[in-house]
């Protein structure tokens, strides 16, 4: 049964401190995990290989955003309107299930993009019921994904669990802008919890209502899509399979995907552009460094009617699992301006920064004066800051504010004063405007935003069943040393003659370089061999008579059971070395 490999993996999983159901002893709650000691050390391996690649080698900066957002962040987002799943209820128990899941879980019909009259329709005609009681399902309807929440006593500022990492990044944009000196492209890096109230979570770690999200946000000149190390990984063959070939119902569903150089795809426009390629390659070596099986990856392009509110493009990262199929894992899509736009209409803080020509260039644009007889009077103090503010102005502003006049006989100016926005109404007779023709040394723009989203716990359960391995006399974990959890077991063949003393001084001399090993002289030799493997400890260090003659220990290595003598000072180099080589 399919079934099979994810129950042997979870037992594993369970018994050996990897992952556990979180509120076990009052029952147990869908959609929530914890990490026991090896899954923790586990996760925190895998996040810091994630760090290696996109803080160290891409130069990402990485922040910390608080995991509470207000509403007004949320709303100017789009995730109040648009973060949301369709619904069914049962008539007769009243549960709940997500309505296109209960429906693919029923019937093979294509449901991606369909409306809720279609979802629902569908049900009625297959008969679907309640997969619980067998009754009658109800009206398929919206539910937003966000858990609610409230800030301050009396509840009076409504508040939510951020459903991305994202957003904190979008929001101190203004900030990092600064930091990076204004100069594009620029990366940025959060790595935390996110929130989605699931309405029926029933695939264990794969779908979870509070999780791990590692996320890059890379700004980038909205003409300018390119990467500077794209030349690097242009001859990098990746699965994908795209949109049209997904839809296309002529080809063989087992020749959909191709495998393609990345500079090709991007030629062909099968991929939209440089940095979306540089990126997908990045995921590929980043998901092969940790150990995912490169013939169970693809990257699946986003079909039309499925692609998120805020992106224009985006491609998935899909492992391939034996109980759940495809699953996407990472997310890498192009976000334009999306979020950066909403937030500066929505509050008022102009989120453009100005970048240089290398040359002069002469525009058409507009001189716009107050007409100071006029509106002396009527800003009073305020008349500084509107005339510095229309000095500041660029030409897609202005071109703005002169039709809106011309149509409209006034225009709503927003200035920002200490992160305080107050808005003040401009009428046709409060100023002169006259085009002119003008040299300008750059422009302030919106930069655009490509984004690589992962989900770490999905990948984490792809890599313990991608890593999972059964021989005739044992199961172990094939995982590569630099994610196991412990890199060595540390045994002395009997606890007398004083080996226990010598195994103990080699556990800690491994600790304190910074390897991570593990004491263990409980019960016979082999069932601590067999212990190690099946979390997947890769070296084992067994102190035995043959140490107290000529200090040597043996070392053996998890795969093939091979064993080596090594003499004891030389153990931690050794280890070392061979960390980083398997």
């Amino acid at each position: 049964m399919k079934s099979d490999k994810y129950e042997k993996i979870m037992d594993l999983a369970r018994r050996r401190g990897y992952l556990w159901s979180s509120f076990e002893i009052y029952g147990g709650i869908a959609g929530f995990v914890d990490y026991g000691p090896l899954g923790t050390m586990l996760k925190n391996n895998i996040i810091n290989i994630w760090r290696e690649y996109y803080v160290v080698r891409e130069e990402f900066y990485e922040i910390d955003s608080p995991t509470i957002t207000p509403y007004e962040v949320l709303k100017a987002s789009g995730h109040i309107d648009n973060f949301t799943d369709p619904i069914v209820e049962c008539k007769k128990c009243l549960d709940s299930f997500r309505a296109d899941h209960i429906i693919e879980e029923c019937v093979s019909v294509n449901i991606e993009g369909k409306s809720l009259k279609e979802l629902e329709d569908l049900i009625r005609k297959y008969n679907i019921r309640c997969p619980k009681c067998g009754g009658e399902l109800g009206e398929v309807k919206r539910y937003n994904l966000m858990f609610v929440t409230s800030i301050g006593p009396g509840g009076k500022r409504t508040g939510y669990m951020r459903p991305e990492t994202a957003q904190g990044i979008f929001i101190q944009f203004r900030r990092l802008a600064g930091f990076f000196r204004n100069k594009l492209p620029f990366g940025v890096a959060q790595i935390g919890r996110a929130y989605r109230n699931e309405i029926s979570p029933r695939q264990g770690v794969i779908r979870l209502r509070e999780f791990n999200q590692a996320e890059g946000e890379f700004f980038v000149h909205p003409k300018e899509k390119t990467h500077k190390k794209f030349k690097e990984v242009e001859d990098e063959i990746v699965p994908l399979l795209p949109a049209d070939r997904q839809m296309d119902k002529s080809i063989d569903p087992n020749e959909k995907i191709i495998r393609i150089t990345i500079g090709e795809a991007v030629r062909k426009g099968i991929v939209r552009h440089e940095a979306i390629g540089y990126f997908i390659v990045l995921t590929k070596k980043f998901l092969m460094d940790i150990g995912i099986d490169v013939e169970k990856l693809r990257f699946r392009q986003h079909l039309p009617d499925e692609m998120a509110h805020y992106a224009i493009d985006c491609w998935d990262a899909e492992i391939y699992t034996e109980r759940f199929g495809w699953i996407e894992c990472v997310g890498i899509a192009d976000r334009t301006d999306y979020d950066l736009r909403a937030h500066m209409n929505h509050s008022g803080v102009d989120l453009r920064i100005f970048v240089e020509y290398d040359e002069p260039r002469e525009v058409e644009t507009y001189e716009i004066e107050l007409n100071y007889r006029e509106v002396g009077r009527i800003f009073k103090r305020d008349l500084k800051l509107v005339e510095e503010r229309l000095k500041e102005m660029d030409i897609e502003e202005m071109e703005r504010m002169v039709k809106e006049l011309k149509e409209k006989g006034r225009y709503i100016l927003k200035v920002d004063k200490d992160g305080e926005v107050k808005e003040f109404e401009i009428l046709e007779d409060y100023v002169k405007i006259k085009k002119v023709v003008k040299k300008i040394q750059g422009e302030k723009i919106l930069p655009h935003v490509i984004e690589p989203s992962y989900g770490i716990d999905r990948i984490l359960y792809c890599l313990l069943e991608h890593s999972y391995r059964e021989e005739k006399d044992r199961v172990y974990l094939d995982l590569k040393p630099k994610v196991a959890p412990i890199k060595a077991g540390v045994f002395p063949l009997v606890n007398r003659d004083g080996m226990p003393e010598i195994a103990m001084s080699i556990k800690d001399a491994l600790r304190r370089e910074g390897i991570v090993a593990q004491y263990d002289d409980r019960g016979a030799i082999g069932r601590r061999y067999m212990r190690m493997d099946e979390i997947g400890t890769p070296f084992c260090i067994t102190v035995d008579g043959q140490t107290l003659e000529d200090g040597t220990v043996t070392v053996r290595y998890r795969n093939t059971r091979e064993q080596e003598r090594v003499k004891i000072e030389e153990v931690v180099g050794y280890i070392k070395s061979r960390l980083n080589d398997l």
